[in-house]
């Protein structure tokens, strides 16, 4: 049999090499290309396969995790007598056999998140304790240590969502990985566990800190309880990532940390215009007054975008000192933007003095310097 399989192969062989090259190549192709296909058609119904015996595992299973839970945590008659950490389960619904399976612990552990997502204070803390008591962690523990970025993820999701504290040696790497999703999350992950000093990643990262990363974390730092804050003006003096800096300058303008604003005035001197584009409208924000005469003075050494932001920031910080730098930039100069800006800085002065000088403007100015006060003026258009 093996002999004539071989003498058969050996025949085709010898029948390919004696045909035109064009052909040979055209032959290996429809061969790879077969090829191809059946191993893309496998994979496809591999993962049908290994989908649809998920979904029926998970049809069999989450009906008994749910009476569990609902009989642990939900329908607990001491919830309303005892504190929530002096609570016992009861041992033998939890140490069920059926419960001992990897992919049903990673089933409750899915499960117990989506009802703690729903439930808040004392059954939210007490779904958590059920995480706990079963030993749940351990499974999310041992995800962090998959060499899969994806996998680590949902750890570090889970982890976070239970409220389990994850040390330093552990995390702190992850927040500087290669791979920005998993970089992200550890970030992320790392202000909401970190009791003491949330931000201590700063200080070591490397990786920049990308614009959707740093609206997810804003957000997190802004809406997570009890957190601590520092004075952010330490990373604006001493940190060489810049991604850092400008998002730390969001920072200090949106806790109004006034003691900052000589950390953010040296960025002034910073070779970046886009830096010192920030940094002018941290201090616009601040209200920095004491920064006005050094943004007069660099005003006329700056490309475009800062010099909106010098225009913005005078107008937020209104002190009236610089009423006539304004008219005079809204009057004389070439550029639209410097106009339309010169002119809302103006007006957001809202003075005596400003409203006079708005009123001349308006009389005395020819037609497109009206409209562009009158856009202004209008409170519906931002």
């Amino acid at each position: 049999m093996f002999s004539s399989l071989f003498n058969l192969v050996f025949s085709a062989y010898e029948q390919f090499i004696y045909l035109p090259l064009f052909i040979e190549i055209a032959i290996v192709f429809i061969y790879i290309a077969v090829f191809a296909t059946v191993i893309a058609y496998s994979v496809i119904l591999y993962k049908r396969w290994k989908a649809y015996v998920e979904e029926k595992r998970l049809a069999f299973i989450s009906p008994k995790i749910e009476q569990m839970i609902t009989e642990q945590v939900l329908l607990n008659e001491n919830l309303e007598r005892l504190p929530v950490e002096e609570i016992e389960f009861d041992r033998a619904a939890l140490d069920d056999p059926a419960f001992k399976h990897k992919w049903v612990r990673q089933a409750i552990i899915d499960i117990i998140i989506q009802y703690r997502r729903n439930f808040r204070g004392e059954v939210g803390e007490l779904l958590r304790k059920l995480y706990i008591d079963m030993d749940l962690g351990k499974e999310s523990f041992d995800k962090l240590k998959n060499i899969r970025w994806e996998i680590q993820i949902k750890a570090l999701t889970e982890l976070t969502k239970m409220d389990i504290t994850i040390s330093d040696v552990t995390i702190l790497p992850l927040t500087n990985s290669l791979k920005p999703e998993l970089r992200a999350a550890a970030r992320n992950a790392y202000v909401q566990l970190s009791k003491n000093e949330p931000f201590k990643f700063f200080d070591i990262a490397t990786e920049p800190l990308l614009p959707w990363d740093q609206l997810e974390l804003f957000k997190i730092i802004t809406t997570t309880k009890e957190i601590s804050i520092p004075n952010f003006s330490r990373w604006v003096s001493y940190s060489d990532n810049k991604s850092i800096v400008s998002f730390c300058l969001k920072l200090i303008a949106h806790y109004d940390q006034q003691s900052a604003i000589p950390a953010v005035m040296g960025l002034l001197n910073n070779k970046d215009h886009m830096f010192r584009a920030d940094a002018i409208n941290c201090l616009g924000k601040l209200s920095a007054e004491q920064s006005e005469s050094k943004l007069i003075e660099i005003y006329n050494t700056q490309p475009l975008i800062c010099q909106l932001e010098i225009l913005k920031a005078i107008g937020r910080i209104a002190s009236g000192r610089h009423l006539e730098f304004l008219k005079n930039e809204f009057l004389y100069s070439y550029n639209f933007d410097i106009r339309m800006n010169a002119a809302r800085s103006l007006i957001r002065h809202n003075t005596p003095i400003s409203r006079a000088m708005v009123q001349e403007m308006l009389e005395t100015s020819e037609e497109e310097a009206k409209l562009i006060i009158k856009h202004c003026q209008n409170p519906l258009i931002k």
